[in-house]
């Protein structure tokens, strides 16, 4: 029980640091990204209200997924920062290439590469390795996921 609860404590402080990252890149024009946002919309159409549903959508995602690096560090033979810092890489990569462009296919309110917007659609699609949100959009996903990677692989540590 005590390291089911390290991991939901670690998967908790590493979605807040990805999070963190994440807007903070955004609020300092880095990226037109807004994850928040694309999340809430998910489950609103709105827009206030999204950017909170979006946070909490985000953490409620990072939990699990701390799960998933907990199972990997145990089958790498430990956690480590450094290691959490790899895992983070790969994690940002499947984020960039696989699920940000394939979002315009699931998400109900945004626009695909080939439809444009419409009254019901009111997101840009993102693009491959989210592109269409700026050029330092890959950059600073890379970074916060890094940052998640890295955070999880400290705390779990023993």
């Amino acid at each position: 029980m005590q390291e089911f609860a390290r991991i939901l404590l670690a998967g908790l402080v590493g979605t807040i640091v990805l999070t963190v990252v994440l807007r903070g890149s955004q609020l300092a024009g880095l990226t037109r990204m807004d994850l928040p946002l694309i999340l809430g919309l998910w489950l609103t159409g709105d827009r206030e209200r999204a950017k909170l549903l979006g946070v909490l959508l985000h953490l409620l995602i990072g939990w699990p997924l701390a799960f998933i690096y907990a199972g990997l560090f145990w089958l790498l033979g430990g956690a480590r920062w450094w290691l959490g810092a790899v895992l983070g890489l790969w994690h940002a990569l499947f984020v960039l290439l696989v699920v940000l462009p394939g979002l315009p296919g699931v998400h109900p309110r945004m626009a695909s590469e080939r439809t444009g917007p419409d009254p019901t659609r009111h997101l840009q699609p993102p693009g491959l390795a989210g592109l269409n949100y700026g050029r330092r959009t890959a950059a600073a996903t890379l970074l916060g996921h890094v940052f998640y990677g890295a955070v999880l692989g400290f705390l779990l540590s023993r």
